[in-house]
């Protein structure tokens, strides 16, 4: 009995270390490896041994659902055959040094829930093919050098809940379709180069915890829109040139008092009336 239960041990261990994902997504795996400078990451992978054992890999049923690999000294391009990869569900690789573009691939991800590529030295528009990755629910792509317009296909996520495009070079108005985006909880484009105004079809994003457009070049009114998102925790709009109607409330949740760029270019502080509500309010001459 103790020889046949010993047995079964070992066909049972064996069958695990020869399951291996799929040729073409190895084949995936070690063409970012190499054109990330694999060779010089913090933590390497050996490529001889089982996918199930390199670092920062996640299997699931012999498929890769994540790769998590911040801060690893990644250095190169993402190659388009990251998306061979199709049953990723997460791609972290925040704080290294990726350079080049966002292959227009990555819309083949369909099961793609969470990009993460923030801190690195990305350049370019930030492909339109994007919205095919209809799964994804967090695009961070914070502190890179993405330049262009925000993408209008980029409301088609529906299932979308952080957008955080801040540090950039992003301009262009925000695209209407981003007021679609019923299940956003976090948008963060500040300190980039967005203008035009704020569309009154904000107040649909009911879901919205997190709001800055700091550091923009937008104008126009002080939305009272914005009082209808009631589970707005934290919001910074200053340092635009916006102006006109506000109340205590949001000049109070805004992080630095509703401080725009006047008519002058100088940064002036909105007057808020104290003893109402909903308050007209001016620019400090």
């Amino acid at each position: 009995m103790k020889k046949i239960f010993a047995l079964l041990l070992i066909i049972a261990f064996s069958f695990v270390m020869k399951a291996d994902v799929s040729v073409s997504e190895k084949n995936a795996l070690i063409k970012f490896y190499d054109a990330t400078n694999g060779a010089n990451w913090t933590t390497k992978w050996d490529l001889k041994a089982p996918v199930s054992s390199w670092f920062g890999v996640e299997l699931q049923d012999d498929k890769v659902i994540s790769i998590q690999l911040p801060d690893n000294n990644l250095v190169g391009e993402l190659p388009s055959e990251i998306s061979d990869l199709l049953y990723l569900k997460s791609l972290n690789l925040f704080k290294n040094s990726i350079s080049g573009t966002i292959p227009s691939s990555i819309g083949n991800m369909k099961s793609l829930e969470s990009l993460r590529l923030s801190f690195n030295k990305l350049s370019g528009s930030i492909p339109v093919s994007i919205d095919e990755a209809s799964s994804l629910k967090t695009l961070e792509l914070f502190m890179n050098r993405f330049t262009g317009n925000i993408p209008f296909e980029i409301g088609k996520l529906s299932n979308l809940e952080t957008l955080s495009l801040y540090n950039n070079e992003i301009e262009g108005q925000i695209p209407s379709s981003v007021y679609e985006l019923k299940n956003l909880k976090v948008l963060l484009l500040n300190s980039n180069k967005i203008s035009g105004t704020l569309s009154q079809s904000i107040s649909n994003l009911t879901e919205l915890q997190q709001l800055s457009l700091f550091d923009n070049k937008m104008e126009g009114q002080v939305l009272f829109e914005l009082e209808k998102l009631k589970k707005l925790t934290e919001m910074n709009i200053s340092y635009n040139q916006f102006s006109g109607l506000v109340s205590k409330k949001m000049a109070k949740l805004d992080v630095l008092g509703m401080t725009m760029i006047n008519s002058k270019g100088v940064a002036a502080a909105l007057n808020v009336a104290m003893d109402r509500k909903t308050a007209i309010v001016s620019e400090e001459e």
